[in-house]
């Protein structure tokens, strides 16, 4: 394929993202909201633009990393959007907007003859940096064998199926395991060092045991033990992905009671904490609520 490709939105994900693609060789025009992104993307051999479509107007595929479901829907059909470009064709999305915003997006370039694909990514911040995300691709099964070499920049590629919104429905769940981990683990955390015990010695002995997950093979020993509370992905993002889950699984009559709780105790780490300080910080409520300190006081 065409080896000259657009990225909007340099963020903490597409920032490192679209410099993977720089180092492969491709040719990449960029435009951000922060001039700063663009900045450093330009020192490493990026072209910028001043919008959305301008970049839609310089390259055949353009890829979006952006925060939020508003912001995709503005940046792909905006007024001054990728819909507008005078050359793209294919739209790869690499957000969390949910299954609905994909179908929307996808339809709406559809009607100007541009594929979407959607294609959400999980693995964090280092993750992006070092080429190990999961990437959730879903768009027709040709489509998808061209655009793959672009996507293994990523990490592994998974073709979901051929429908928009398929790709967000599998990081949807997966977030939602994510966010349940991270909740279940720092409460119980905090229930053993109330208890007296060593939590670093928990860490491990979980990890060998049947309680093993994300977050206490990679949050905790990273961000929560050392109370860096660093690991880059923020409160807010985590509570708008569990929130989307459980809109998505309502309006497919699916009940989920323990997503409920997953969600609300996010909601309330958003209210109590931030939504911008970092996701590991959910520690802090249990230990609020414990009256204990996890890791080095």
């Amino acid at each position: 394929m065409d080896k000259q490709l657009g990225f909007v939105g340099l963020g903490k994900m597409g920032g490192p993202m679209a410099a993977r693609l720089l180092d492969a060789g491709y040719a990449l025009t960029v435009c951000d909201v922060r001039q700063d992104l663009v900045d450093a993307l330009v020192a490493q051999g990026a072209r910028a633009a001043a919008s959305p479509r301008a970049v839609a107007d310089a390259a055949d595929t353009v890829l979006l990393s952006l925060p939020d479901p508003g912001v995709v829907r503005e940046v792909a059909l905006g007024k001054a959007g990728v819909i507008g470009g005078a050359r793209v064709r294919t739209v790869i999305d690499l957000s969390t907007t949910g299954a609905m915003v994909a179908r929307e997006i996808a339809a709406a370039l559809a009607a100007r003859d541009i594929a979407a694909v959607d294609a959400p990514v999980s693995g964090g911040v280092g993750g992006a940096s070092k080429g190990t995300l999961a990437v959730m691709a879903a768009c027709p099964k040709a489509r998808f064998a061209e655009l793959e070499p672009v996507l293994k920049v990523f990490g592994r590629v998974f073709f979901i199926g051929e429908h928009p919104g398929m790709g967000q429905t599998m990081k949807l769940a997966n977030n939602l395991l994510s966010a349940t981990a991270m909740a279940a683990t720092a409460e119980a955390v905090a229930f053993g060092v109330k208890a007296g015990l060593d939590p670093a010695t928990m860490i491990e002995v979980i990890n060998a045991g049947s309680g093993r997950n994300t977050a206490s093979t990679d949050k905790f020993p990273r961000a929560v033990l050392p109370r860096t509370f660093d690991f880059g992905f923020t409160n807010g993002m985590m509570y708008k992905d569990a929130r989307l889950c459980l809109e998505e699984a309502g309006a497919a009559g699916v009940p989920m009671p323990v997503g409920e709780v997953v969600r609300d105790q996010w909601q309330k780490v958003v209210e109590s904490l931030g939504a911008e300080r970092d996701f590991s910080t959910v520690a802090l409520l249990a230990e609020q609520a414990a009256g204990v300190t996890i890791g080095k006081s």
